[in-house]
């Protein structure tokens, strides 16, 4: 899963991945582990309300590579 992330279309941050969820264009959210709980906490429980699945990745750094870039990313969207 983690390598559509390079090539498909996505977004990565939480300020647009929670764009994304509400806008409902999220087929897919991944979420680093050792993200702070206060940063994603919001994109959680939107994404579980909006029945988005939710894919946890160990590490920030782990998440921000599987998107092509060079620092580390909290959360990231598959899009529709």
């Amino acid at each position: 899963m983690l390598d559509e992330l390079k090539n498909g279309r996505k977004t990565v941050g939480i300020k647009q991945s929670l764009k994304a969820v509400e806008a409902g264009t999220a087929r897919l959210l991944f979420i680093a582990k050792d993200a702070d709980e206060k940063v994603v906490g919001n994109l959680k429980v939107l994404a579980q309300n909006s029945s988005i699945e939710i894919v946890y990745v160990d590490t920030m750094k782990q998440l921000g590579k599987a998107c092509g870039i060079e620092v580390g990313a909290s959360a990231a969207c598959l899009l529709k």
